[in-house]
């Protein structure tokens, strides 16, 4: 399925979310799209031809185009024209406000002052234009789409200051003496102070997405590749194709993703994982573009280029998130979409008040456009998106990649949190360091059957077995008939010979009798090894002790989870002896033992049964059921499959503290919005009844039309301020 993203260049207001995304869903189911107001774009997964919805949006007055790579230029324009607009507008405001605070300034009394002010007029209806043509034409056209935006309550307040200041120039006894009063310049500061919000809203907007920016400029240009005749040159990354042979040096960046072919070095991958600590690489080592070579000089084979390549597949992968919602945005779109109507009513409702109790016209007008002016939906709009695209791409900084806006809520609130093992809590690379046989057979014997057994398997304790067997050279047997009870054990024909390999609930069901063993297998799970039982024949042969030790960072990492208020459970296929002698390691207390993959996944069930809002930490596998039943999946140490579908969570680096980062991340994201949005509510709620005029019957106090003009205008950059106070979040290392 094609995905691209269209740019909206004429969305002013949060309420036209709901009218975009009305006009989309008659081409496009709601799952195939995502309007975003706070990047003022829509991003599409579908096949239908983008001038379709080109057109179908600007049928309902709302300009599209394709975005392309250089909007941020475009974006650049915007704010200049802005600043342009507002210059002019504010000029010709402060100008008039001045003049009309003068003891020169034109008397309506007399014709010569009439004809000034009509000039005047004149002048400052250029200026409106100039300055705020934009705001008018978008409110044209949504009026003749049956739709109301904040430009609509600008354009009817700043509109209705200057019919009513022309009338008073013309005919000046429409109102008494000693009322007379001109608004032009209320009219062109209010505009003014529109555009210069606008400009450093589109700017702050900038900041927030610093992280996708980062990522992307984190690429390298050129490459050194190396031709079949050994020669070398210099080429741009856009030319380099799959098994092209790179050579980097020190210092360098390195251009794509590929498989070390010789050499040795250290590489920093900070900027994939989070981790400062370079890493050591050899032959055979995967490397990942963007990454920096810190020491030695190797050459690689490229194995995956342009959008393939693990920082492309981050980069699509945050930017998609971004674009998502959280369940508690629905509420400021569920406001945001009633708003401008209810303003527009509370304005009308305001001047009919003013009227019954008998005031003029001047006051009428004046609470009235100031309760249009003071209005920002956009407030409420930005609140939520804003704070999800920092908390985004903080979380991509530190090698965090969460998938969609409901995972970055409910990771704020889990209570509890399930862990598995094997390379979560421990290392994930075991060693066999004990190997006990019984009688009539010999170490060497039970090595090489079980290495025989398992040749062919990626199993953690599988490989553990061959690189044991492997080191001391032992000559591994054909086998037949292989089969395998996922969870429990492998059974094969070796030499004639039926053989099994298990934990000691297969080796029991195959009706071998393992008493001889029990007493050392019990001492190596007291010591947190994991016994494997071989049995040839109908006899018990030996146990092979894998020992997986835990991580240096797991026990100080259980310990802040349970400080983040979170019950903390190891779940394992090992047994319970083992299980419970890693956990104490690690400081955790509920254990489960002898899982299979299914018995994970109702481990979380029974959880959640208990109303935990659970998440689950595995390695994106074998943890797949618990991983989709959780209600946040945390895929851990995928550094070289960012897309694992059955995760809410993607952590490339292979530690706990990760999953710490997000919970953080998401906890402070979901304040943040929280922040806002009553902020936003505040704001409005306060502001427009004081716009109204409620305080003047007691203190004799007026909002003035500029003053809510520049509120407005600093509510939305407040907002987005705040949003941004994410980018400077400390998170753990």
């Amino acid at each position: 399925m094609a995905g691209y993203s269209l740019k909206l260049l004429n969305v002013h207001c949060a309420s036209c979310v709901q009218k975009i995304e009305g006009a989309l869903s008659q081409h496009l189911s709601k799952d195939t799209f995502n309007v975003n107001f706070a990047e003022r774009r829509v991003d599409i997964s579908s096949d239908i031809e983008p001038s379709i919805l080109i057109k179908t949006l600007s049928s309902i007055g709302y300009e599209a185009k394709i975005l392309d790579e250089d909007d941020g230029s475009t974006e650049l324009l915007e704010v200049r024209k802005r600043f342009k607009q507002t210059a002019v507008a504010g000029v010709l405001g402060v100008f008039t406000l001045a003049l009309g605070m003068s003891p020169y300034s034109p008397s309506l009394d007399a014709s010569s002052g009439q004809i000034a002010w009509f000039g005047l007029g004149l002048l400052c209806l250029f200026g409106m234009w100039f300055s705020g043509r934009h705001l008018y034409l978008s409110a044209y056209k949504s009026f003749f789409n049956h739709h109301a935006t904040m430009d609509t309550l600008i354009t009817i307040g700043t509109g209705a200051a200057w019919i009513y200041s022309m009338l008073i120039t013309l005919h000046p006894t429409l109102v008494p003496e000693g009322s007379r009063h001109v608004y032009f310049e209320a009219a062109l500061i209010i505009i003014a102070l529109v555009n210069l919000g606008a400009a450093l809203e589109i700017r702050a907007r900038g900041k927030t997405s610093q992280a996708i920016k980062r990522l992307i400029g984190l690429q390298a240009k050129t490459a050194r590749r190396v031709n079949e005749l050994g020669e070398e040159e210099d080429v741009p990354i856009e030319s380099l194709n799959a098994g092209d042979v790179i050579r980097v040096r020190p210092g360098e960046k390195i251009a794509v993703d590929g498989e070390m072919l010789e050499g040795h070095s250290t590489i920093d991958e900070s900027m994939l994982t989070g981790e400062s600590m370079p890493v050591s690489k050899e032959k055979g080592a995967l490397v990942f573009g963007s990454t920096i070579n810190k020491t030695g000089t190797f050459l690689f084979k490229a194995t995956k280029v342009g959008s393939d390549t693990v920082l492309s597949q981050i980069v699509a992968l945050v930017s998609q998130a971004q674009s998502t919602k959280p369940p508690i945005a629905k509420l400021a779109d569920v406001a945001s979409s009633y708003f401008v109507p209810t303003v527009l009513i509370i304005s009308i409702i305001t001047a009919m008040i003013w009227f019954n109790l008998g005031f003029g016209p001047g006051l009428i007008l004046v609470c009235s456009m100031t309760v249009l002016v003071i209005a920002c939906p956009c407030a409420l709009g930005l609140a939520a998106p804003i704070s999800v695209i920092v908390g985004m791409g903080k979380s991509a900084e530190h090698g965090i990649l969460i998938r969609n806006g409901e995972a970055l809520q409910k990771a704020s609130q889990l209570s509890a949190v399930v862990l598995d093992k094997t390379g979560t809590i421990t290392k994930g690379q075991p060693d066999v360091v004990n190997i006990a046989s019984s009688k009539g057979f010999d170490e060497q014997t039970v090595l090489k059957y079980a290495a025989s057994l398992e040749q062919g398997s990626e199993h953690p304790l599988a490989l553990a077995i061959m690189n044991k067997a492997k080191s001391q050279d032992v000559s591994l047997s054909p086998i037949e008939n292989f089969n395998a009870d996922v969870g429990h054990g492998v059974e094969a024909l070796i030499e004639e010979k039926s053989v099994f390999l298990g934990n000691d609930k297969f080796l029991k069901k195959k009706g071998i009798d393992i008493t001889e063993l029990e007493t050392q297998a019990t001492e190596m799970a007291r010591l947190g090894q994991t016994p494997i039982y071989l049995g040839i024949g109908n006899q018990i042969a030996g146990i092979l002790a894998v020992a997986d030790p835990i991580k240096e960072t797991s026990a100080g990492a259980v310990s802040q989870l349970k400080a983040l208020g979170l019950e903390v459970i190891m779940i394992t296929g090992d047994n319970p002896t083992t299980a419970e002698a890693i956990a104490n390691q690690a400081g955790i207390e509920h254990v489960f033992a002898s899982a299979l993959p299914s018995d994970k996944s109702d481990e979380v069930k029974r959880l959640q049964a208990q109303n935990h809002l659970v998440a689950m930490v595995g390695d994106g596998i074998n943890d797949a059921p618990a991983l989709t039943q959780a209600d946040v999946g945390f895929a851990i140490g995928a550094g070289t499959d960012v897309a694992i579908e059955s995760a809410d969570v993607t952590l490339i680096s292979n530690s706990i503290q990760s999953v710490i980062n997000a919970i953080v991340i998401s906890k402070a994201t979901m304040r943040n919005i929280k922040q806002n949005l009553f902020g936003a509510f505040i704001y409005n709620m306060v502001g427009i009844p004081i716009a109204a005029g409620i305080l003047y019957p007691f203190l004799g106090v007026l909002l003035n039309p500029m003053i809510a003009g520049a509120a407005m205008a600093a509510s939305s950059l407040t907002v987005v301020s705040n949003a941004n106070r994410l980018r400077f979040l400390k998170v753990g290392g």
